[in-house]
């Protein structure tokens, strides 16, 4: 494999020495930059877009080629494996993610297997193979999965969901049967991010958007629990270097410490919990990933500037923070404002280091 030119997110995440911090922004390659639109049109739909490699691969790279960007994220959806368990997923508008054949019972558990990581997500592998060649050694990639609970969550409520009824109703009432979805999502995504690091991921990241709607007993109990079995079944050596695995729970800065003893090299953080703060958290056993309001890119560049100034002094001096936004870029910010917040980490981190 290329020698890797630009290693300082991964250096970071395993809290070494960097010049600057590095940054990346989640949903970097999306439906702010004009040219992604672009790409997308031509694709057809979202899945179609995900299972063309060479377009996959171009809508990475796109926001690599307008910002100093230091890591590069595999395009694709949390949403492919239940996806490739054979639940119908299509796309509506308006409306988001929708299965045709949610799980709802004990029976629908029991139909459910592990895909086959190169057969029925080998378009993911396929992509990740090309995007690393594509990217020749200039940055890391990064792959990712959606967390066992929050893939139960779409997969038992049908799609998105306000109130989360129907899984809160399964884990309460028939918590037996939650357990088994959740044990054969846990080996599902362990397969699938050890398949997308054989396949090339430098870093990989679980998302678990929906942690943060349950209370401190379920977080543990139906989602950290799984997380920590994940991290403990990933490989963490791959082409002679470290992978690190970064766990970000949306709405869950009050579960750090309990997030920092999985194993995890970094925790995502969203923008609601101070990041100085949890630095005193977890001490030195996590880098910290984050966490710009996303909000904050609708405002002027000299006050973006000033809120990554901000979150860096929070933070303070030395290695481990990996600067992003606290959840993924939104639509309708303008790519001059997303500039703004790449261009002023890489300015005004280095006096930190």
């Amino acid at each position: 494999m290329t020698q890797l030119k630009n290693d300082r997110f991964l250096r970071a995440l395993l809290r070494q020495p960097v010049d600057r911090t590095p940054v990346w922004m989640m949903r970097q390659a999306g439906r702010y930059l004009p040219e992604y639109r672009e790409t997308r049109a031509r694709a057809g739909s979202f899945m179609d877009l995900c299972r063309n490699t060479e377009l996959a691969t171009e809508v990475t790279l796109q926001p690599l080629r307008r910002f100093p960007l230091d890591a590069a994220i595999l395009f694709s959806d949390i949403l492919t494996i239940p996806d490739a368990m054979g639940l119908g997923l299509r796309f509506e508008a308006g409306e988001g993610p929708v299965f045709d054949r949610p799980v709802r019972s004990a029976a629908d558990v029991a139909r459910l297997g592990v895909p086959d990581m190169e057969d029925d997500l080998g378009y993911v592998m396929d992509a990740v193979r090309s995007i690393r060649r594509a990217l020749d050694g200039e940055v890391p990639l990064i792959g990712f999965s959606g967390s066992p609970w929050t893939l139960a969550t779409y997969m038992v409520e049908g799609g998105s969901s306000k109130t989360f009824g129907r899984v809160k109703a399964m884990i309460y009432d028939d918590p037996q049967t939650a357990h088994a979805l959740l044990g054969v999502l846990a080996d599902a995504v362990t397969e699938y991010l050890n398949a997308q690091i054989r396949a090339g991921a430098q870093a990989v990241q679980i998302f678990d958007t929906w942690g943060g709607v349950l209370t401190g007993r379920d977080y543990r109990e139906f989602s950290l629990a799984y997380m920590a079995r994940i991290v403990e079944g990933l490989i963490r050596e791959h082409e002679g270097r470290r992978v690190p695995v970064i766990l970000f729970t949306k709405g869950g800065g009050q579960w750090l410490e309990a997030m920092a003893e999985t194993g995890a090299d970094a925790l995502g953080l969203d923008w609601t919990t101070d990041i100085g703060e949890a630095r005193r958290r977890v001490g030195d056993k996590v880098a910290l990933q984050g966490n710009m309001d996303p909000s904050m890119l609708y405002a002027s560049p000299a006050r973006i500037r000033e809120e990554v100034e901000t979150i860096l002094s929070h933070f303070g001096p030395g290695s481990g923070h990996v600067m992003n936004l606290g959840h993924g870029i939104h639509p309708d910010v303008s790519p001059e404002h997303a500039a703004a917040f790449v261009n002023a980490v890489v300015e005004l981190s280095p006096a930190y280091h």
